[in-house]
């Protein structure tokens, strides 16, 4: 596999191995006055998470596959096509080239949404499938391997298109494609990205494009380096980022609506609402449409409490007493802005804890790498914003502190933020504890998540040792 080679004049398209361009400031960063944390947090920018970040960031961190109990759904099916799924990649007519390069890519199994998309995806004639999946699954993997066993390598053209909504993205499912055909010698494969130009009156030879939308209908129309009329397939990816990001869905409609008839269009989404189901139809037609249903989050096997503090200082002074008298693997302790974690991490530090930072000044690679780390066990505290809310499972996270309750804009608590945060502990089966530091103007708060999630959360004295030691029975 040759990644993002030239014409015919032996133009080389260069273009970093890994890792995202230098950072652009965060347009999702808002000011924010104010959260009921005392006068020190006042006028703080709060933390605000970036879809498209996080879903990279998932990426990054998915070491293995993140297999679910629950089965895929067929939500909607062509009754003229019996739907089957398959146990093992040797029942695809896959070509060994293909299967070396899953192989060494570690896949030994297809996962859940493998076993059922990629029949689909590799069935003649060709079928339309929209699906619904999250980062981790195995589902880039799935497509990359239907556009690999899609090409004809003897036709030196594009053939497969597919769109990612960031820069970043698209690298990341070009490494997936040259890491599974890397046994493909003559299938070549481009990225149609900023910073990357093709020149007028160029003709692409590589078989596969992958690019944004807005890069990509510049190659389409204005330069004409790519013929929509030879193109077989059609690969949107995260398109529920693509709807959220302007422009973006009317690029991918336009570039749609020129590719021949026969093409044969897959479509996937981590989420499938309302905005989102409008999008697909428009984009692909007679879809079968699938999804592997998310893992629910519960708090039956999380026991929750409460402090009542009256300024930062006091909530730190609770957490050292919590230090002080439960056994503690490893936490996660979460802040609703940048300030408030850095103070706790350098006093912290001070106090002689292993701790690691998380927030959105960091590029994603660099996410990647804390978070590596605090798997590894290599620090033992992980302090967080809002950008490290949802995706992360390690099983050596015992509890979870809320330094700061997650609000919305109209200071009511962020109830599926909460959630997210204390699901970090009782995972695998196991029990967790989370604490929430309080001030008291906020208890109503407290209260106000126990309505909602009916369950109950109990206030503790943050001075009082023997009943934080009774948390161990």
């Amino acid at each position: 596999m040759a990644a993002a080679a030239g014409d015919s004049g032996g133009r080389r398209l260069r273009l970093p191995a890994s890792g995202p361009p230098p950072r652009r400031p965060d347009p999702f960063v808002r000011r924010r006055g104010g959260l009921g944390d005392g006068p020190e947090e006042e006028e703080e920018e709060e933390e605000r998470v970036d879809l498209a970040e996080t879903s990279l960031l998932n990426k990054l961190i998915r070491t293995s596959l993140v297999e679910s109990s629950h089965h895929v759904e067929i939500l909607q099916q062509d009754p003229s096509s019996p739907l089957f799924s398959i146990k093992t990649f040797e029942e695809l007519p896959l070509k060994k080239e293909l299967l070396q390069g899953i192989y060494i890519m570690g896949f030994n199994r297809p996962s859940k949404i493998q076993e059922t998309a990629l029949p689909i995806m590799l069935a003649y004639p060709p079928q339309n499938l929209i699906a619904q999946s999250q980062s981790g699954t195995g589902k880039t993997a799935a497509f990359v391997l239907a556009m690999l066993s899609r090409v004809n390598a003897a036709e030196k053209h594009p053939q497969c298109l597919c769109l990612a909504p960031t820069y970043e993205l698209a690298l990341q499912i070009g490494h997936v494609i040259e890491s599974i055909g890397q046994f493909c010698a003559d299938i070549k494969v481009t990225y149609a990205v900023r910073g990357n130009p093709v020149p007028q009156g160029i003709i692409l030879e590589e078989q596969i494009v992958i690019g944004t939308p807005g890069t990509m209908l510049d190659w389409c129309f204005k330069r004409r380096a790519i013929d929509l009329k030879k193109i077989t397939m059609f690969v949107l990816d995260e398109a529920d980022i693509m709807i959220n990001t302007q422009g973006l869905s009317c690029q991918s409609i336009r570039i749609q609506r020129a590719l021949p008839k026969g093409c044969q269009m897959l479509l996937f989404s981590a989420t499938f609402k309302e905005t989102v189901r409008a999008f697909a139809v428009q984009i692909v037609s007679n879809p079968i449409v699938i999804k592997l249903r998310e893992e629910e989050l519960t708090l039956s096997n999380i026991r929750q409490y409460f402090f009542v503090c009256r300024s930062r200082e006091e909530k730190y002074r609770a957490l050292c007493n919590i230090y002080g008298s439960i056994t503690i693997g490893q936490a996660m302790i979460f802040c609703q802005t940048r300030k408030s974690a850095e103070w706790l991490s350098v006093e912290m530090s001070q106090d002689g804890h292993q701790v690691a930072i998380l927030t959105a000044e960091l590029t994603v690679t660099q996410r990647a790498n804390v978070i590596q780390r605090f798997r590894d066990g290599k620090e033992k505290v992980l302090i967080a914003t809002n950008v490290c809310a949802r995706g992360i499972d390690v099983q050596q996270v015992t509890i979870v502190v809320n330094f700061n309750l997650p609000t919305d804009q109209k200071c009511r608590p962020d109830f599926e933020t909460y959630l997210h945060r204390i699901g970090r502990t009782g995972r695998f089966g196991k029990r967790g504890i989370a604490f929430s530091m309080v001030e008291r103007q906020n208890v109503g708060l407290v209260q106000m998540i126990e309505k909602h999630f009916q369950t109950k959360i109990k206030q503790l004295d943050p001075d009082d040792m023997d009943e934080l030691e009774r948390l161990e029975n």
